[in-house]
């Protein structure tokens, strides 16, 4: 017997045996990737071990189908009532919808308790800046007007479980933001990011960084451990001492964003807030000085839908801009009912009522000025895709109706809270929920006072 008989009369497997044992193998292994993908667990997944998140899924968000008067909502009554809520821990990035919040003097509970910031002049890559000296250059904060990636920034809220946290070090009775961002890195090790995030999280999902910051500003000895630093930073006219965090911040972050230069994270710091004095109520008409975290410069922000609706209709559409997203324009409460588009801008103090039933008690809030629009509704919230001149030449056509701001165009109304008794600080709170109703307490006229 040759070579090649002795080869011949060994085990060989056909092309549809191999075929068989492939199917077989993978039928066998596949629901255990699925069930069990072998990638370690997520900052998300070792929250979960003690918190539970909050917020709306966007599934489940209010705002579906906002643009349409359909039978039931509550657009077809005559009564205005709270449609949505949401709170923007960091500054500009993606919002969390809720059902309910606390009102403090700052606004909702959560929201805008961070911003990022530029050291110098914010701007993107590649932009001309001048030759300054590092001693003259300032933290200035920065919005997706420069940055519009930064809708792309997902932020989660998570609070104590007591059930889930019940033996756990204490550290787990504090609320914690998750930040996540997309990022693949190149070659082979983004490769495995790719595969490892479609196992854990479903065929669409994409690689991402991710980093928790705490929601209590820190202790002494925790700002002193991880390396943090108070520093001035700007919010507009505005200059606040705050506690910058950047070292919580992965380097892919600048990157992905488009920062050219040194990126900062700021906490407010709830002992150097800034006060609000341009048409806001005084301390010596409600009891306390208005302040507000790092908002652009009021406490809240209400919006109508009412009146979104009639101004998508002036709106030139386009591929990129099919109907106009009210979460462009990143309000607190949005409102509808009443079918009276722009009726807000004739309030002056109002108070929401809780539906019957509610536990909660009514809400009162002094409606200080217009909203006054930047080019940031641009932006598209889904996408982070900036459009060239929409909605901001329409806003500027059609919107600019305030005397105070001129050639500007405004929509939405900046509110400040008001609370029945300011003897102590457990007193300066209220809740706000979904479904309340808008109760007009007085009505006035709006000229904004310009910083």
């Amino acid at each position: 017997m040759d070579g090649s008989t002795a080869a011949r009369g060994g085990p060989t497997i056909d092309s549809t045996s191999a075929f068989v044992l492939l199917v077989t193998t993978l039928a066998f292994f596949l629901p255990l990737l699925i069930h069990f993908p072998p990638i370690p667990p997520s900052k998300r997944d070792a929250l979960l071990e003690t918190h539970t998140e909050i917020g709306l899924r966007p599934s489940k968000s209010r705002l579906q189908g906002n643009l349409k008067v359909e039978a039931g909502s509550t657009a077809t009554s005559n009564q205005t009532q709270i449609r949505s809520l949401w709170i923007y821990p960091l500054k500009s990035c993606k919002g969390i919808e809720v059902c309910q919040s606390k009102v403090l003097p700052t606004g909702l509970e959560y929201d805008r308790l961070y911003t990022f910031a530029q050291l110098g002049h914010p701007g993107p890559v590649g932009a001309q800046r001048s030759r300054s000296s590092d001693r003259d250059e300032k933290w200035q904060f920065i919005t997706q007007r420069q940055f519009p990636l930064l809708a792309m920034v997902q932020v989660d809220l998570f609070i104590p479980d007591i059930a889930r946290a019940r033996g756990q070090p204490s550290k787990v009775s504090e609320p914690f933001l998750l930040v996540r961002f997309p990022w693949q890195e190149p070659g082979l090790r983004g490769m495995l990011a790719w595969t490892a995030a479609k196992l854990a999280r479903g065929w669409r999902a994409r690689p991402e960084k991710e980093f928790v910051l705490p929601v209590a500003f820190p202790s002494e000895d925790e700002i002193e451990a991880r390396g943090y630093t108070r520093e001035p930073v700007t919010i507009w006219r505005d200059t606040v001492e705050a506690l910058n965090m950047e070292a919580e911040l992965p380097r892919e972050l600048s990157l992905y964003l488009g920062v050219n230069d040194r990126l900062g994270l700021f906490r407010v710091d709830p002992a150097r807030l800034r006060d609000v004095y341009r048409c806001a109520p005084t301390l010596h008409d409600v009891g306390y000085q208005p302040v507000t975290n790092f908002q652009d410069a009021y406490p809240l922000h209400l919006l109508n839908l009412a009146s979104v609706r009639d101004f998508d209709a002036k709106i030139e559409k386009d591929k990129a801009l099919p109907v106009l997203d009210p979460r462009r324009f990143r309000a607190n409460i949005i409102v509808d009912g009443g079918n009276t588009p722009y009726d807000e801008e004739t309030w002056k103090k109002i108070r929401f009522t809780p539906r019957p039933g509610s536990k909660r008690e009514a809400s009162t809030f002094h409606v200080s000025c217009r909203t006054v629009r930047c080019k940031m509704p641009n932006v598209d919230q889904d996408t982070g895709h900036r459009h060239p001149v929409e909605p901001d030449k329409a806003l500027r056509k059609f919107r600019d109706v305030d005397e105070g701001a001129k050639h500007k165009g405004c929509l939405g109304m900046q509110l400040t809270p008001l609370f029945s008794k300011t003897e102590s600080h457990e007193d300066l709170e209220s809740w706000v929920e979904v479904g309340m109703s808008v109760q007009l307490l007085e009505r006035g006229r709006h000229v904004y006072i310009p910083q």
